[in-house]
């Protein structure tokens, strides 16, 4: 087991202290000086797996590692394990944003997933292996893209309730009010292509 941590651009001391971690633990470190993206991160991060499995989760602190266990029991039935927040504690103005996009993606979609935007997820290789190198459309709505080609490949989804807390500190960079306009623009676009590409699938 080693820990793959895709570090996008910090500008506080976050680099300099996963550098001195990567000599104390089994882990592997992307790290840039220049943000390249959040789905760019993940997707460095999936085409550095080497382990039959892989679990993604987000470092804001906003989802408990204790979980892990809730997706560990099932890795041998499912594709695809998603973590599931019932209780999402967001603001509520990204909450309905999100709410708005899901039920468009479902009309392109129509896939039984309750929170495809979840960044809790556990996989085996071959899956991420078929998956990763098609990912691309979405720059900031990675799991948006991942579970339509997840769902449009046909693979097993299984969804698990997860605990969802509020951001132990710091404010997100990327879904911020004024952006998401032109970022719900892009994503709209972005289904229309994801949906030519998979027809065949």
């Amino acid at each position: 087991m080693r820990f793959i941590v895709c570090e996008d651009g910090s500008t506080d001391n976050v680099q300099e202290i996963l550098a001195r971690l990567e000599n104390e633990l089994p882990m592997k470190l992307i790290i840039k000086k220049e943000r390249k993206g959040y789905s760019r991160a993940i997707r460095d991060g999936m085409e550095a797996l080497s382990a039959p499995y892989l679990l993604c989760l987000d470092s804001d602190g906003q989802y408990d590692p204790a979980d892990f266990w809730n997706f560990w029991k099932d890795r041998d039935g499912p594709d695809v394990i998603l973590g599931w927040r019932v209780h999402r504690t967001d603001v509520a103005w990204r909450r309905f944003f999100s709410r708005t996009f899901y039920f468009l993606w479902r009309l392109f979609y129509d896939a039984p997933v309750h929170d495809p935007s979840c960044p809790f997820m556990l996989a085996r290789k071959k899956v991420i292996d078929e998956i990763c190198p098609q990912m691309g459309e979405m720059d900031q709505g990675f799991w948006w893209e991942f579970v339509a080609r997840v769902h449009r490949r046909g693979l097993a989804i299984l969804e698990v309730p997860i605990k969802h807390r509020n951001r132990v500190a710091g404010t997100t960079r990327v879904y911020k009010f004024l952006k998401l306009p032109i970022i719900g623009y892009r994503h709209v676009l972005a289904l229309f292509r994801i949906r030519s590409q998979t027809r065949s699938t």
